[in-house]
């Protein structure tokens, strides 16, 4: 046993060596990702996939960020989650963050990925009702105070339309589409990648969506949100993670087919695949404006912003006094070139 001693001690400090040699390298490869949550607007459907693409291609782990989706309940609901910093960012209609921040919300946008409206009047495309002047005497479902109801008569105006030329049925959000389906009203007010599809997927029956933006009613979306605090506290978290989402917008763009896939993998119950494929594929078709064509996604023209708080102070409730200037609440600052 002496003899052996002396062998087993070398053999020690000769692991201990070869283990603190290694140690540092290991432990930068395995240094804590920061812990992310993503809260977004709503269920899970088309337009949220980017984000389940780019945790799949691994885009968030390489900014070192372990990145946790939630679904949510509403624009209003996650707003009031980033704001109270339960979840880090919110993916919500920025025109709702908007309100929130105007009466002292600390919240802010970091980058509008849809850019053009998807509000829109839609209805069976066996209607062959195209235009808005197909609209006329048409019967239309609609959910009173939300903000397509808000926009509907500016809608109207700007189409030459007058409002006793449309009938009204109102009703929530699954009322309208009960009421579509079942012949009570033409048309429904909903967002061209959410109601169009919860139709077609419903019915089997192709839909024709009828943008307000075509009609120049176009006012800034869904994008992203997060404390302010966040923005001096950790400005490198936020570039990171804007920086780890355009590249994830930017590759569902390519292939919305994979953008569903990786979002119907991680959430089977998400929907129908074909369906989510075109809701996808509308979605990305409001990621820029011609303003911005050229653009990467979630870089907003402040103009843009800037005519969506003209439209809240006329059209959605927003005290003209506390419009403030579009830098107040959307910065571009932390998004890649």
């Amino acid at each position: 046993m002496k003899k052996l001693f002396p062998s087993l001690l070398a053999a020690a400090a000769i692991a201990s060596l070869a283990t603190f040699a290694v140690a540092p390298a290991h432990a930068q490869g395995d240094k804590p990702k920061d812990k992310v949550t993503l809260m977004l607007n709503w269920y899970l459907y088309s337009e949220h996939a980017p984000f389940f693409l780019g945790k799949e291609k691994g885009f968030y782990a390489e900014e070192g960020i372990d990145l946790d989706i939630q679904e949510g309940r509403g624009s209003a609901v996650t707003a009031q989650a980033v704001a109270a910093k339960s979840a880090t960012f919110g993916y919500i209609d920025v025109t709702t963050m908007i309100k929130a921040a105007a009466k002292g919300a600390p919240l802010k946008s970091t980058g509008v990925l849809f850019q053009v409206s998807p509000m829109s009047v839609m209805g069976f495309t066996e209607k062959n009702i195209k235009a808005p002047k197909d609209i006329v005497g048409k019967t239309v479902a609609v959910t009173p105070g939300d903000s397509m109801s808000q926009m509907w008569p500016l809608f109207l105006k700007v189409n030459n339309i007058k409002p006793e030329q449309v009938k009204i049925v109102s009703g929530d959000a699954q009322t309208k589409l009960n009421a579509v389906t079942n012949g009570q009203a033409d048309l429904l007010l909903g967002y061209v990648m959410d109601q169009a599809i919860k139709l077609q997927d419903a019915t089997g029956k192709p839909v024709t969506p009828i943008r307000f933006a075509d009609s120049g009613v176009n006012q800034i979306s869904s994008g992203i949100i997060t404390n302010k605090n966040l923005l001096t506290e950790n400005p490198d978290l936020v570039k990171r993670f804007m920086r780890a989402s355009t590249k994830a917008a930017e590759a569902a763009e390519k292939s919305p087919e994979a953008a569903v896939d990786a979002m119907l993998k991680a959430n089977p119950k998400a929907g129908v695949r074909d369906t989510l494929i075109v809701g996808m594929k509308q979605s990305v078709a409001l990621y820029h404006t011609k303003d911005t064509a050229n653009q990467r996604p979630f870089r907003v023209a402040m103009k843009n912003v800037n005519d969506s708080l003209d439209l809240l102070v006329q059209y959605g409730g927003m005290d003209a006094s506390t419009r403030g200037k579009p830098e107040d609440y959307v910065t571009l600052d932390f998004l890649p070139n």
